[in-house]
């Protein structure tokens, strides 16, 4: 029930999201192209995309709530992870795109209206701070990764306003371009950082919150466990751990010390809160094909 509400909630955010963004680039591009400002209409090209990489999120969040299928046994979470990794790479290329028109603005530089550079970025302030608002509580990659590119949208409609208000006083063809490029690089930044953490979740990195050592030696430190081998920590969404090893028991034991020996097993995993956990027992005798492959 919780969850249901909680994917509820996630796609009522994303579907906000997108239909704010959408409708607000459209303004974007009418009003850029009636004040002359470049780092507007570069920004409404980013919010594009960005539109775009949220529509694709919230298409690909409902997907990554259906149960396990035979083709994909873990089910669809990881489709999730995907929305993330589409974000990021459309908000390299946009912010491509804007370092281009600023440095072709510095180059062949004009004037813009300060008066509507204001205005929209009031505007834009508004209509972005709303929908960061309403993403700032996601968990997900995909929805930290939206909330990123909402966040780093305020922080540019912000610096419009600033520069906006400074050209009121002093006309400077070159601000306007160069706070495009100041954006762009931060924005770049920015997602490279996240595009790192994506790809670290989608090629099974173990997470960083999780300390694969600190687990081993607390199975170890039961008093009937030998040795462990192939144990693995890797993430479905970034949000969601998978816990896999391989236990080798000292002796031989009863039926209700098997039943013991997994109770402990399973009392000491329990704080780590792991999606799923597959502990395979290993008597002392045993020989296990995994143990010596890593």
């Amino acid at each position: 029930m919780g969850s249901d509400h909680q994917h509820h909630h996630r796609h009522d955010n994303l579907r906000t999201a997108f239909f704010l963004n959408l409708g607000f680039t459209v303004i974007e591009i009418v009003g850029g192209l009636y004040v002359n400002s470049v780092s507007i209409i570069s920004d409404a090209v980013h919010d594009l995309g960005d539109s775009i990489s949220i529509g694709l999120a919230w298409y690909l969040e409902r997907v990554s709530k259906k149960g396990a299928s035979q083709k994909f046994s873990f089910g669809y979470s990881r489709f999730s992870l995907l929305g993330a990794l589409i974000n990021s790479m459309v908000l390299i290329m946009g912010s491509g795109y804007v370092i281009y028109e600023g440095v072709r603005r510095l180059i062949h530089p004009e004037l813009s209206d300060a008066n509507g550079m204001m205005l929209l970025a009031v505007v834009g302030v508004a209509v972005n701070g709303y929908a960061a608002l309403k993403m700032s509580r996601g968990k997900t990659l995909n929805e930290r990764v939206i909330s990123w590119h909402l966040l780093e949208d305020v922080f540019g409609w912000a610096a419009v306003l600033l520069v906006g208000i400074v050209l009121k006083f002093y006309e400077s063809p070159y601000l306007d371009p160069a706070l495009s490029l100041m954006i762009a690089g931060y924005i770049l930044w920015n997602v490279l950082k996240r595009l790192k953490e994506t790809l670290e979740v989608f090629l099974q990195g173990t997470p960083h919150e999780v300390d694969l050592r600190e687990i081993e030696q607390k199975l170890l430190n039961l008093t009937l466990i030998d040795s462990l081998h192939d144990s693995h920590i890797w993430s479905l969404d970034g949000e969601r751990n998978v816990f896999s090893t391989h236990v080798k028991l000292r002796e031989v034991l009863s039926i209700p010390q098997m039943r013991e020996v997994k109770n402990q097993i399973k009392e000491t995993l329990r704080p780590y809160h792991f999606h799923n956990c597959t502990v395979e027992l290993e008597f002392a005798d045993e020989v296990c094909s995994m143990e010596h492959t890593h």
